[in-house]
């Protein structure tokens, strides 16, 4: 079958719960300068780490839609939440010969086994820990041992701008001491890296701290390798949308991806679907 040639200029398409997948999306550009991409941050409802599966599930297939309706071929979950719960109810719902959709919780667990001297440990949000699917897909790799343990102060901590604070400092070392006797620490939140400095100071000597984007960047450029229909190299473009405030979205986004983001566009969801609108903040009493 023929691919349409429309796809191959198609930009990456990127999604997250909110902020933190833009560390994802900083190394995918590094890896990727010349692709376009465009992200979305659903931060209007954020965090999904404490949400139900079914909410997870509905957030992410509206995310990934939108993707698509933006002209992606190929989307990149960056959050381990969704990466861990939905990805193969997404891959199974979207994914055709000319649409695709990757997670980054394999990778994750590739690189750690590869890191690893044989005890894991992996800090994620509740929802990512309850999945449990990074333990099974080291287990596919490797007969090592994995701890996983759910960290919920921490992407709130980052969010707040408190990394390098004594209270950022002193959350990451009660959950890195939840870990026991692990040999690396596995980043499962995209929050997470913007704590490594607190994690540094609170990881014992000789364990090792890894932050999975790297690996997740390096392996998208062997799948684009072998799969050069879905997107190929064209302006460097980067387009940002999130359904929360753009304005708050454009100024903490920043520190995530590194740079300054030009321009966030606003979507609300109408009908079960987001949509492009015109973000209203309304004073007092709502009659709807």
């Amino acid at each position: 079958m023929a691919r349409d040639p429309a796809l191959f200029c198609a930009p990456i398409g990127v999604l997250d719960s909110g902020f933190g997948g833009l560390t994802v999306l900083r190394e995918l550009r590094r890896a990727l300068p010349l692709h376009d991409f465009v992200y979305l941050g659903d931060s209007g409802r954020a965090p999904y780490g404490g949400r139900e599966v079914e909410t997870v599930l509905d957030f992410s297939e509206q995310c990934v839609e939108r993707l698509f309706a933006e002209g992606a071929a190929l989307v990149v979950v960056a959050c381990h939440t969704v990466s861990s719960v939905a990805l193969r109810h997404l891959q199974g719902r979207y994914a055709t010969a000319d649409r695709r959709v990757l997670g980054v919780t394999i990778p994750a667990a590739e690189c750690a086994v590869a890191a690893s001297r044989g005890r894991i440990g992996l800090l994620g949000t509740a929802r990512t820990v309850a999945s449990g699917t990074f333990t099974t897909e080291v287990r596919k790799l490797s007969a090592m041992a994995v701890v996983e343990r759910a960290a919920p102060l921490l992407a709130p901590i980052v969010e707040e701008g408190w990394e390098e604070t004594d209270v950022g400092f002193a959350a990451v070392r009660h959950y890195v001491e939840s870990l026991g006797n692990v040999d690396t620490v596995v980043l499962g939140c995209t929050h997470y890296p913007l704590l490594r400095r607190a994690f540094e100071a609170a990881l014992p000597a000789g364990v090792a701290l890894l932050d999975p984007a790297p690996g997740v960047a390096a392996r998208l450029v062997t799948w684009l390798d072998r799969h050069p229909g879905f997107a190929s190299p064209a302006t460097g473009s980067l387009r940002c949308l999130s359904t929360g405030d753009p304005a708050r979205f454009a100024e903490l986004g920043a520190r995530f991806l590194g740079e300054p983001l030009r321009e966030v566009e606003f979507l609300a969801e109408r009908g079960g679907a987001l949509a492009p609108s015109v973000r209203v903040v309304p004073r007092g009493q709502v009659v709807r």
